[in-house]
């Protein structure tokens, strides 16, 4: 039984008819929703503990699988009218809008050179974003590279690679933009084959000029390398929120996977504060036991940095650990090896791969799920104190909306929490198996992709769940 977390309370919103515009709609722009991806909302959604039980779902048949979340935008024009819309990327980098209405899909975007890499190995997870004008949305495709598309109709207005080996090099993380750039991120695939190095790539939104590359590896390089110039492998960027961006200073906060760690030019296994324009470390920090973690492939980058507040960050990893970090502790260009402020378990000590959910009220909240469980912590006293442990279901990244926290479990149900401490299950509605989906909660609707990438799957549904 899930114990206490104090969050935010439950809320209610009036809608309007099918097919008008919501003037008092919102958006779920992002991975997240927001620049921090704290996957935590404080806008109504007008879903509580009374009707979450009696949501409908209408299963809508995509062009693929979607191994990561979809984004919203509210009351845009497509094709000449007004729509709330859902996009989605699939695995294989075709790119949908679908009417969040009645399922329809109103355009898809099929990258150039897509009959090349379909049914392969060769495949995409990240989540897109949307520019702050709402006219446009970025995606990530298979063959490595951004493409900016039209809200409108979905047309390409630029396309940009952001590595030079993209059968080696994936974008597995979701796309971020701040102050009118796409941070994006890469890693590698499964087993780690060589040459690859994880890179953060900052591109303008408005040309989609390549602007600054920040590598993992050979860290005092500031390109676009040939994976094989560097001399070591690894350190991907793979966590499901990708970039993690500090509004207060525009710093950009990444962790990274298996590599060698030096503390000087190769940063394997930590988790980094990089300048806005990703050229500088500013912030930086490995687990003590560094070495032995690359060797049994213990990625500290199997989730991205949780900020917490300006003096706190969470990161999570597959030693099954959640390490809270004190950011002036690990800042400044010393390497610091070490020196955690405090260690918890994750919440069935399993290995974590999805993206804790952050709430900020009167105090700041964690939820975290991994294979088998679900957990919470607040921060208080520079500390985190357990609030709600759950072992009945594990989950993906969770999401926390108007109340309620939001998990889905990939062996098929998407459940509902809902109390002042998340206490209760109040739903838990069917739906199909999946990976690293995760759901978002917005204008009184539930979005869900299932299925797992590597499947190879060319077809797939994408649930979505109304009030009516």
């Amino acid at each position: 039984m899930l114990k206490y977390l104090s969050l935010v309370c439950s809320l209610s919103v009036a809608f309007t008819t099918p097919g008008a515009t919501q003037s008092a709609g919102h958006d779920w722009p992002r991975f997240g929703r927001d620049v921090s991806s704290s996957s935590s909302s404080p806008d109504p959604t007008g879903i509580d503990s009374a009707n979450a039980g009696s949501l409908r779902r209408q299963q809508v048949s995509i062009d693929g699988t979607v191994d990561a979340s979809a984004i919203y935008l509210h009351g845009v024009r497509v094709d000449g009218a007004d729509h709330d819309v859902f996009f989605v990327t699939t695995t294989y980098g075709k790119t949908l809008a679908i009417d969040a209405w009645n399922g329809k899909v109103l355009w898809r975007f099929t990258p150039p050179g897509f009959d090349g890499w379909v049914g392969s190995r060769q495949i995409t997870n990240a989540t897109p974003v949307a520019d702050p004008d709402r006219q446009f949305i970025y995606v990530a495709s298979p063959d490595g590279k951004i493409q900016k598309l039209a809200v409108a109709d979905g047309h390409s207005v630029w396309s940009t690679a952001i590595t030079k080996l993209p059968a080696v090099e994936k974008i597995a993380s979701s796309l971020n933009f701040y102050k009118g750039n796409v941070i994006a991120a890469t890693g590698g695939y499964i087993g780690d084959a060589p040459p690859y190095q994880g890179h953060v790539a900052i591109l303008d939104g408005a040309s989609g000029k390549l602007l600054h590359v920040w590598n993992a590896l050979c860290s005092d390089r500031h390109e676009l390398m040939d994976p094989s110039s560097c001399s070591e492998s690894g350190a991907a960027i793979w966590g499901r929120a990708g970039v993690v961006i500090d509004t207060t200073t525009g710093n950009l906060l990444v962790a990274t996977g298996n590599g060698k760690w030096d503390g000087k030019t190769n940063w394997g296994d930590a988790t980094l504060e990089l300048s806005a324009d990703a050229s500088r470390i500013l912030a930086n920090y490995t687990p003590a036991n560094t070495d032995d973690l690359d060797q049994h492939d213990i990625d500290v980058g199997s989730t991205s940095p949780a900020l917490l507040d300006a003096s706190y960050l969470a990161q999570g990893g597959k030693d099954g650990k959640i390490m809270l970090l004190d950011r002036k502790q690990i800042g400044g260009e010393t390497a610091h090896r070490g020196g955690e402020a405090q260690v918890v378990s994750t919440p069935s000590s399993a290995r974590l791969f999805s993206a804790p959910a952050v709430a900020r009220t009167r105090v700041t909240s964690l939820a975290a799920a991994d294979k088998s469980g679900v957990a919470g912590w607040q921060l208080t006293g520079g500390r985190l104190v357990p609030s709600f442990q759950s072992s009945q279901h594990g989950g993906t990244s969770p999401v926390i909306a108007g109340g309620l926290l939001y998990v889905y479990d990939p062996a098929g149900k998407l459940l509902i929490y809902s109390g002042a401490h998340f206490e209760h299950q109040v739903a838990a509605l069917d739906c199909g198996k999946g990976h690293w989906n995760s759901p978002i909660v917005v204008d009184g609707r539930v979005a869900l992709p299932e299925g797992n990438a590597n499947d190879h799957a060319t077809t797939g549904i994408l649930n979505i769940w109304r009030l009516r």
